[in-house]
């Protein structure tokens, strides 16, 4: 069995067809342009940052600008210096996530 995680394949013009909005309005939130995101929905290799933030904000629907700096630097403290709590918060935010939905 291998432990090697199988690349999440994203349909980026699908998604953005879902939610109703054009090429434009879609791709400046996440920095790309136009023509840029027109060559991802045509087949061209999205890179993984671009595909991990399209996720974030089309998918996740996080409004990544609200997240701060420091809010990254707590969080890559804990997973480093405190990993037993990062996973007990994470599981507890979930869980409440899920309550919620």
């Amino acid at each position: 069995m291998s432990n090697v995680k199988a690349i999440e394949k994203i349909d980026a013009r699908e998604i953005r067809r879902k939610l109703g909005i054009n090429q434009q309005q879609f791709w400046s939130t996440l920095g790309v342009t136009q023509s840029g995101g027109s060559r991802y929905e045509s087949g061209r290799n999205m890179p993984k940052p671009v595909r991990e933030l399209l996720r974030l904000v089309h998918v996740e629907q996080i409004d990544v600008k609200a997240i701060k700096r420091e809010d990254w630097e707590v969080v890559e403290y804990l997973k480093s210096q405190e990993p037993e709590l990062f996973k007990s918060l994470r599981k507890s935010a979930r869980s409440r996530n899920k309550k919620a939905a």
